[in-house]
């Protein structure tokens, strides 16, 4: 529908209201690089934008549209709201839109010909309570506007409005002002963000004489765009949208500046501030400091103002400065220079010579003193400064876990593994890893980053930096440290101490050189395999050995609670060492299992512990059988590149394994006439591992002992006489009830990995389907 507008004096026209929003920042930037910073003759400022990245949020996004049914024909819409924007503010965060008119129209006999009831809506925006009136025009009209006002954790319904009334348009003709008589107005309540305007009559305009007054009007509009007058009734007849005001701000939360000053994403840049507006609920908005003008949301901020150029503030010399500028007199005169102040006099030749002998002879006795009281307060200085360090080292040491671990490690009095565990200091590492030089990361996961160091000695070591911010950070530190310090086993990735002096813990393991299990099985970016099934028959009973050595061989029984094929590292020699003991746990003697959170790795995690919050050492034993199936197949763990019944590998082996379709499922390329007896025997044990029910699981220690057994068949094929029947059999394991496992959740088939010294913590959240 066409807006028209009345003569000047009275309503102002589309072109004026539009033209209003030129730049007042003297050819500042207002816009974002790369982006237009006009729709029509509307100039659009940053954090508003006619196109994606050039916007704050989508709430300051100016959809700028070819409209024919308008003049002109470029038309800046809000946003999809279709409302028009005729003006924007930086300086006051202020929105000028076009809004309709209510309308209510009889006939002489009292018959409705016309009434609309417009609304609109502009949340998180809100209409402006000190630029809008309320205003109804009519000598018969009752006018009433309903809203939301918006609270930070509520809205509150408000309803206003007023009543107009008049004999003729002769009892209004000298009136200047809205004070009943043919118009009423009324104020609007701050945060209201939305309205609706509804007209009603009290006697249809029955008792009133001329045309002019048989309908009645009511509209918001800018308090400075509507003045009424007799007239008025013949202008609103022909005009369908009037202009009134919003107020926008940054964010929505109550004290604003206060909590966007700690955010990232905090809007106001370089040389402006944060301000809180009076009688706004919430969100806030940056204006440039004194002495700077620009766009204060503009990644560069607010620009200095020359004044020395633009208003000429000395009668002498004009220096700018950021934000300000002084003024000076030339030399042989005195003053301040300025042009409201004192100026410039020229003094005598004595005085002026006396005068510039001053600044050097001040300067010199400056400098000096300077030179003394440097000297004097340099070792005071240090001294304070060494003792600060001092303390914040012990703070540090208090907050990683210092006096637990202190404690934790006076209860292992007498063995000789923890006692020997070395303390290094700060320096020691940082110079050990170039400053934790990027260069030098070997992995990341859920607690850390693991970097190659290099220690005094040559010495290569791997040293894990704990994440600031991770949940328990202390006792999962802990934790690994009294674990790690107690185990003796070649097949176990050996800790050589830890240092408690810098911001978040950090452990120093021996190095170990060819990467995880997962990497030499799977490969990197696209290798493929590179292991040999006797290697992998190797890896798998060395791993099993050391998981047997953990439930079995310690002083307390350890659950790793973490075994995955990126936790078994290998060395140059392809020998397995197990690590990442961040997740494990110690057993009492007189305990079988642990009450504990879901903690592991999805495609791993074992099915029971995760439905009974029950950790046993079966909970490992499950964990291992998926590492076989990984060996026996070359296919990760859990992938959803693969079709859903294939996505969890465990499932889709056993099923496999049931359908008589194991071929389906190795990796062909492993094995020949030669070995496929060895495949079926370790799939048997994984198909054994991988139950469902922890109790019909082998343990650890007898899966040791058939890996064993199987690596000398290997090696001395005598599994197919019949010398040694029961041994065979029990080597090779009993057929038994399978299920099939289905572990799903959020996590593909990636390898960020942490080269097997740590690694993602997963929290299962989800339901878990057995497959029958």
């Amino acid at each position: 529908m066409v807006s028209h507008y009345c003569l000047i004096g009275v309503l102002v026209p589309l072109s004026l209201l539009i033209a209003q929003a030129t730049a007042t920042t003297d050819g500042a930037p207002l816009a974002r690089p790369n982006c237009p910073n006009n729709c029509g003759n509307l100039t659009i400022p940053y954090p508003f934008g006619v196109k994606e990245n050039c916007y704050l949020n989508s709430s300051f996004f100016i959809n700028c549209t070819h409209d024919e049914s308008r003049e002109p024909q470029i038309v800046p819409y809000w946003g999809n709201s279709g409302i028009i924007v005729s003006n924007i503010s930086l300086e006051e965060a202020e929105l000028q839109i076009l809004q309709f008119v209510a309308k209510d129209c009889y006939n002489q006999l009292g018959n409705q010909t016309y009434n609309n009831n417009p609304w609109f809506s502009v949340p998180p925006f809100t209409i402006s309570q000190a630029k809008n009136k309320f205003i109804a025009v009519g000598c018969d009209t009752i006018a009433i506007f309903q809203g939301y006002r918006a609270f930070p954790n509520n809205q509150e319904s408000y309803l206003a409005g007023c009543m107009s009334l008049c004999d003729s348009l002769d009892s209004i003709e000298y009136q200047d002002s809205c004070s009943g008589i043919g118009c009423c107005q009324t104020n609007i309540p701050s945060g209201l963000q939305n309205l609706t305007v509804t007209l009603s009559s009290t006697y249809n305009h029955t008792k009133l004489v001329g045309d002019l007054t048989n309908c009645s009007y009511a509209f918001l509009v800018e308090e400075t765009q509507f003045k009424f007058s007799n007239s008025s009734f013949q202008q609103l007849e022909s005009i369908t949208e009037l202009p009134a005001v919003l107020n926008w701000a940054i964010g929505e939360d109550p004290d604003p500046c206060n909590k966007a000053q700690k955010r990232k994403d905090f809007a106001c840049k370089a040389n402006s501030k944060c301000v809180n507006l009076v009688g706004r609920s919430a969100g806030y908005i940056c204006q440039c400091l004194q002495g700077y003008h620009g766009n204060p949301y503009l990644p560069d901020g607010c620009e200095d103002i020359d004044e020395c150029m633009i208003t000429s503030p000395c009668s002498g010399t004009c220096i700018n400065v950021p934000g300000n500028y002084t003024c000076g007199c030339p030399q042989g005169y005195r003053g301040d220079g300025m042009k409201n102040g004192t100026g410039c006099t020229k003094e005598n030749p004595i005085q002026s010579k006396n005068r510039s002998l001053l600044p050097i002879l001040s300067l010199s006795i400056g400098v000096g003193l300077l030179v003394l009281l440097v000297a004097s307060s340099w070792p005071i200085y240090w001294g304070i400064k060494k003792r600060k360090y001092i303390k914040l080292k012990e703070k540090y040491f208090k907050e990683n876990g210092g006096l637990l671990l202190q404690q934790q490690l006076a209860s292992y009095h007498g063995v000789e593994s923890v006692e020997t565990t070395k303390i290094f200091t700060a320096e020691e590492l940082e110079k050990a890893t170039d400053n934790y030089h990027e260069s030098r990361v070997l992995g990341e996961g859920g607690y850390g980053i693991v970097y190659k160091g290099i220690l005094a000695d040559k010495k290569v070591v791997a040293i894990k930096k704990s994440k600031v911010g991770v949940p328990t950070q202390k006792e999962q530190f802990v934790n690994e440290v009294i674990i790690l310090s107690q185990i003796n086993h070649r097949n176990v990735v050996r800790l050589l101490g830890c240092c408690l002096e810098t911001p978040v813990p950090l452990l120093v393991y021996e190095y170990i050189t060819n990467g995880t299990l997962f990497d030499c099985i799977h490969g990197k970016k696209g290798e493929g395999s590179s292991l040999a099934w006797e290697l992998r028959l190797k890896i798998a009973a060395e791993t099993a050995g050391a998981l047997a050595y953990l439930h079995s061989s310690t002083s307390t029984p350890i659950i790793h609670r973490d075994v995955k094929a990126m936790n078994i590292l290998l060395d140059d020699n392809y020998a397995a060492k197990v690590s990442d003991f961040g997740a494990s746990r110690l057993v009492p003697m007189d305990q079988t299992q642990v009450t504990t959170l879901v903690q592991g790795t999805l495609g791993y995690l074992d099915p029971e512990y995760f439905h009974s919050n029950q950790l046993t050492q079966k909970s490992d034993v499950y964990s291992f059988g998926v590492v076989l199936v990984e060996l026996l197949t070359s296919k990760v763990a859990l992938s959803f590149d693969r079709p859903e019944s294939e996505r969890n590998l465990a499932s889709f082996f056993v099923c496999s394994m049931e359908e008589n379709g194991l071929n389906r499922i190795w990796d062909d390329e492993l094995f020949g006439e030669g070995n496929i007896e060895t495949l079926k025997s370790v799939a048997n044990l994984a198909k054994r591992c991988v139950k469902l029910k922890g109790e019909e699981r082998p343990t650890m220690k007898e899966v040791a002992s058939e890996l064993e057994g199987i690596r000398i068949m290997a090696k001395h094929p005598w599994e197919s006489s019949n010398i040694f029947p029961e041994e065979t059999v029990h080597l090779l394991g009993s057929p038994s009830n399978t299920y099939a496992v289905d572990v799903r959740g959020n996590s593909g088939s990636s390898t960020g990995a942490t080269n097997g010294y740590d690694s993602m913590q997963v929290q299962m959240l989800m339901p878990y389907d057995d497959g029958r």
